[in-house]
């Protein structure tokens, strides 16, 4: 895609009118099928939009063109928001994502690799994508390739072990081709973060780890697309970025509420839903 950093009114409204589509298909995916996460899907979105739409080296013609870059979502339960972003990609016809949910489908609560055309990494156990997208930088030095990775991870997520031992490997080998963003939403299965196991000060933390650390309003598309584009040319040490973010965006009885983690909205409240999403 251009790397073109300076987002005019046009371009802004472009995007934001993306994410809108793709926050109803969230919505319409999980109360059709009766399964699903909304609220984590809501609150990547944007970031989402902002790779796929702006920053990423992808062919959706040929999803697994050499020269690509990578995108891991580690935090699998956002699967309906990744869904929604590769079709309106066009990896897939749309029509497909009615499967989702249906056993059988291609399109499970969480991706699989195998089964869906752009999806770089079976993902839902978590803790695993940083390690999974390390290893594909990792990759991309050895055989002197210049696509660059990305790894998506949710707030809970970082609670994992294995996330800190990934952190230490990618600043100890000076991995400068990868970067994490952190969907920053402060709100996991049963609670807030901050209730469960609190992660804060998580900037001080990965710059610990030594990683270079940006923190942006992760609905903020001239931030978002600012600090991607920044985050490639930090050389040396890998890149995080702290995305601040709200569960369930877009839609006001969603926001900041554990019970959407996972729930299903009645028809009523989908359609409530939807003409939030659309004022």
């Amino acid at each position: 895609m251009e790397d073109s950093r300076k987002l005019d009114e046009t371009e802004i409204n472009r995007l934001e009118d993306i994410s809108e589509k793709i926050r109803c298909s969230i919505l319409t995916m999980v109360k059709n099928a009766g399964v699903g996460h909304i609220g984590g899907s809501l609150s990547v979105t944007d970031i989402l939009v902002s790779l796929y739409f702006k920053v990423l080296k992808i062919d959706p013609k040929n999803p697994v063109w050499p020269e690509r870059d990578r995108l891991i979502l580690s935090k699998g339960h956002g699967a309906t928001a990744i869904y929604s972003i590769l079709a309106e990609r066009g990896f897939f016809p749309k029509e497909e994502l009615k499967t989702f949910g249906i056993i059988g489908s291609n399109f499970q609560v969480h991706p699989d690799k195998t089964k869906v055309p752009g999806i770089e990494a079976s993902t839902g156990a978590l803790g695993q994508g940083l390690s999974i997208g390390i290893g594909m930088a990792l990759a991309a030095r050895l055989d002197k390739k210049d696509y660059y990775t990305f790894v998506i991870l949710g707030d809970g997520e970082i609670q994992e072990g294995q996330i800190w031992e990934a952190a230490m490997f990618a600043s100890h080998y000076r991995l400068d081709n990868i970067t994490a963003i952190l969907d920053y939403n402060n709100v996991q299965l049963m609670g807030t973060v901050s209730e469960i196991m609190e992660i804060a000060p998580v900037a001080d933390k990965w710059s610990a780890f030594g990683w270079e650390v940006l923190e942006i309003d992760g609905h903020n598309f001239r931030q978002i697309i600012e600090s991607l584009y920044k985050s490639k040319e930090i050389k040396g040490k890998p890149t995080i970025i702290i995305a601040n973010t709200v569960k369930g965006k877009g839609v006001s009885f969603m926001q900041n509420k554990c019970k959407w983690h996972g729930n299903v909205p009645t028809e009523e409240e989908y359609d409530k839903a939807i003409n939030e999403i659309k004022k």
